[in-house]
């Protein structure tokens, strides 16, 4: 027997107000979290647009907040941000609006110290693989190719 509780409409629109207050949320995740609560999708919508309505839900603000997040905590590259938006069914308008929270001086500041820190961390007898580790490393975290083997370039021939 499938047994899990049930919510009323006014107990699961509470409980999703906690939820986006806790932190910025996208739309995504609370339809998801939704369907874990086995809500129909009539109440769904119903949730969703309430939660617009009152600000509780605003895709614009979460994206923002998550490229600033995820640039300023974990050093992402806008590649990364963006697939990462994307993952989340965040619209271009709003992705290439959250990706100008990021000012042009921060982001290259932020790639060179680390691009630099983690060359000086890798420990590496072979330049070619130490040129890959970086490489890898930089790509993993969202960085422009572009930029990628410019500062290896500069790195190398500097060694």
């Amino acid at each position: 027997m499938n047994t899990h509780k049930t919510y009323t409409l006014q107990e699961a629109t509470a409980k999703m107000m906690k939820f986006c207050a806790y932190r910025e949320r996208c739309h995504k995740e609370i339809e998801q979290k939704l369907i874990e609560m086995h809500m129909i999708p009539e109440a769904r919508q119903e949730i969703i647009y309430k939660l617009i309505t009152d600000d509780f839900l605003n895709e614009e603000r979460f994206a923002k907040s998550f490229a600033r997040g995820k640039f300023n905590i974990k050093k992402w590259g806008k590649v990364r941000i963006k697939r990462e938006l994307k993952l989340r069914e965040i619209s271009q308008f709003n992705i290439n609006s959250a990706l100008k929270e990021i000012s042009e001086k921060d982001y290259l500041q932020t790639f060179h110290q680390l691009a630099e820190k983690r060359w000086n961390f890798i420990k590496e007898k072979s330049i070619i693989k130490k040129e890959k580790k970086l490489a890898d490393y930089l790509f993993y975290r969202g960085w422009e190719s572009h930029l990628v083997y410019e500062k290896i370039h500069e790195l190398a021939s500097s060694n």
